[in-house]
């Protein structure tokens, strides 16, 4: 899994992704980010790697605290990564984080492609999950859990808060199944 790329942006393609340039390979990232990209120039992204049977997307973010609430949101039924970039594209951590604390849907239902329904979801679904003062935990990787169970345990929807949580100064055994089948058993006591 690509969790951090830094690179230069080489163009922005049709379909609203940006060519990065990692050291002569090229990455398309689709950013969360409202505010226009420096072109040519060095930029670091936080990234979080979608894999489907069809395709592999990338989506990249600048801070670490918007690729975790990017996480939380697409664990919200109904809320797939596209309109969870769209809501970042929309409005800012802190005003999004405010907004589903306050019980306000309205105004998450102003985000392209969210209607009252999965807004009222998405405040349903997170209440409580989101600090409002803008202070996520700065997520450091997990030196202890191989990127493959990582992966694995993402997939069977647990979020990186939840797997930080339960695997906390333990140390998996190396055989990455043996490994998986020990975080399940820790992740389901917590």
């Amino acid at each position: 899994m690509i969790g951090w790329l830094s690179g230069r942006v080489l163009r922005q393609l049709r379909n609203g992704a940006f060519l990065l340039d990692v050291q002569g390979v090229g990455y398309e990232v689709h950013v969360a980010s409202s505010e226009p990209l420096p072109f040519d120039e060095l930029l670091e992204l936080f990234i979080f790697t979608v894999v489907r049977e069809d395709a592999i997307q990338l989506f990249g973010f600048r801070t670490v605290e918007e690729r975790e609430f990017f996480e939380l949101l697409i664990v919200t039924p109904g809320v797939g990564p596209s309109t969870a970039l769209g809501a970042l594209r929309t409005m800012s951590v802190a005003e999004l984080a405010l907004a589903i604390e306050s019980d306000d849907a309205k105004k998450v239902a102003t985000i392209p492609g969210i209607g009252p329904k999965t807004a009222s979801r998405i405040v349903l679904e997170l209440k409580g999950k989101v600090p409002v003062d803008g202070s996520f935990e700065v997520t450091l990787p997990l030196t202890h859990v191989n990127a493959a169970v990582d992966n694995a345990l993402r997939s069977l929807g647990y979020t990186s808060h939840e797997v930080r949580e339960a695997l906390n100064d333990v140390v998996l055994p190396a055989d990455e199944s043996e490994a998986l089948r020990t975080a399940l058993q820790l992740l389901r006591r917590s």
